[in-house]
């Protein structure tokens, strides 16, 4: 747990604190590791993983439906981690290309544990889909339907909607997959009838209907959460012999002080209001929730200077390693890995690629920084090195599970 030697940090708990001046992290001070290992190194914690995945089981329980929980592997795809889960029997996978779904099965899954959910899907897709006959696959398109249906007639399936409705972190349209712009996701009601239709032709039973509209909702988005779900109560009433209702994912975490962390209760509590009497199944299939707050990005500051009135600090990655301030415009919390005595002063914490864009955060409030010194990008563990690149040739980086 946070020590008595300094106010806490909003960030703090235990797994993730400073012990006499150190910034700790699966029970190992982050400094000692970025020396061990170098920078930059993402930091996975297997404790924080089991325990995010606990609450979510014991959220589920609550809703009194039956329900299966996947992990949405485009998260974080570190074999380790997927092992990890995979020899626990902590969940099952969310995949959404062919590659994922055998590299899941590579580190230790079964077929019949992943859903799959994709968007333009191409024929060479379903043609190695269509061979692992016990894995589900939602569908996203009337053509892939179509398509999947010459190849595997008779097969159960899901069907992905989009209700027109989307929530996402805050008010952040980048993260919405639905919503009044129309969008590339899922099969909309004006066409739900010619799916149902396309199904039936080919004798694929639609068993579960899906649907995902966004991404790293907390509390104050669970209201229009609970009007996207009511939407799809709608669409589910249509399909005789549904099984399942897959809420897809989106659950977040906070990234800043004033965000409202995700009531898990109020959250299940909405689940059970609405399919609480309906006899399905529930499914969801979260990766923020997991894996975000599991993760660490440790960085050496490299340049610290001001240039004008702004403090900058340069650090050893780049936005092509942890893209979500560039590409989504979610914050990223630098903190230093060892605490100094000085006062908390405004700093911009910039990236080594050559982009206007890369900077990890703006005008943060941070203890003295020197050059040499590490620091940590908490929430690191979802969405970074997944959607790394090499861009500027500065893709290198190294990934440690700690237990």
């Amino acid at each position: 747990m946070p020590d008595a030697c300094h106010t806490p940090f909003w960030w703090e708990r235990q797994g993730l604190c400073y012990e006499k001046g150190n910034l700790c992290f699966a029970g190992n001070k982050a400094q000692a590791l970025a020396r061990r290992f170098g920078t930059p190194t993402f930091l996975y914690s297997a404790p924080r993983i089991r325990e995010n995945l606990a609450r979510l089981r014991q959220a589920l329980e609550t809703t009194g439906r039956p329900y299966r929980l996947h992990y949405a592997m485009k998260a974080n795809r570190f074999a380790p981690i997927l092992t990890l889960m995979a020899t626990e029997r902590l969940c099952g996978i969310d995949a959404c290309s062919p590659e994922e779904v055998m590299h899941a099965m590579g580190c230790g899954f079964k077929e019949s544990d992943i859903s799959y959910t994709a968007t333009a899907v191409s024929n060479e897709d379903l043609d190695t889909l269509a061979r692992f006959e016990k894995l589900h696959i939602n569908c996203d398109a009337i053509s892939t339907l179509r398509r999947l249906g010459t190849r595997a007639p008779g097969r159960n399936i899901g069907l992905r909607i989009n209700p027109a409705m989307g929530v996402g972190y805050g008010d952040n349209a980048l993260l919405r997959y639905s919503g009044e712009s129309t969008t590339k996701f899922g099969i909309y009601a004006e066409q739900f009838d010619e799916a149902l239709e396309t199904a039936a032709k080919h004798k694929l039973a639609v068993t579960t209907l899906h649907l995902h509209t966004g991404c790293g909702y907390l509390s104050d988005q669970l209201a229009p959460w609970e009007q996207i779900l009511e939407e799809a109560k709608a669409f589910a009433e249509k399909i005789p012999g549904l099984r399942t209702i897959n809420l897809g994912g989106g659950l977040g975490v906070p990234h800043t002080p004033t965000d409202t962390a995700l009531d898990l209760g109020q959250w299940a509590a909405v689940i059970k209001r609405v399919f609480g009497d309906s006899g399905l199944t529930i499914e969801v299939e979260p990766g923020d929730y997991i894996a975000k707050d599991a993760g660490l990005l440790l960085l050496t500051a490299n340049t610290v200077e001001t240039r004008r009135s702004t403090r900058y600090i340069g650090v050893d990655g780049g936005f092509n390693i942890a893209v979500e301030p560039a590409f989504y415009r979610l914050p990223f919390e630098p903190v230093v890995t060892r605490l100094k005595k000085g006062p908390l002063l405004p700093a911009t914490v910039a990236g080594n690629i050559n982009e206007a864009l890369d900077l990890f955060s703006e005008g943060i409030p941070l203890p003295p920084v020197e050059e040499e010194d590490t620091l940590a990008l908490i929430n690191a563990g979802a969405y970074a090195s997944s959607m790394s690149s090499n861009h500027c040739m500065r893709g290198q980086f190294r990934e440690v599970l700690l237990f």
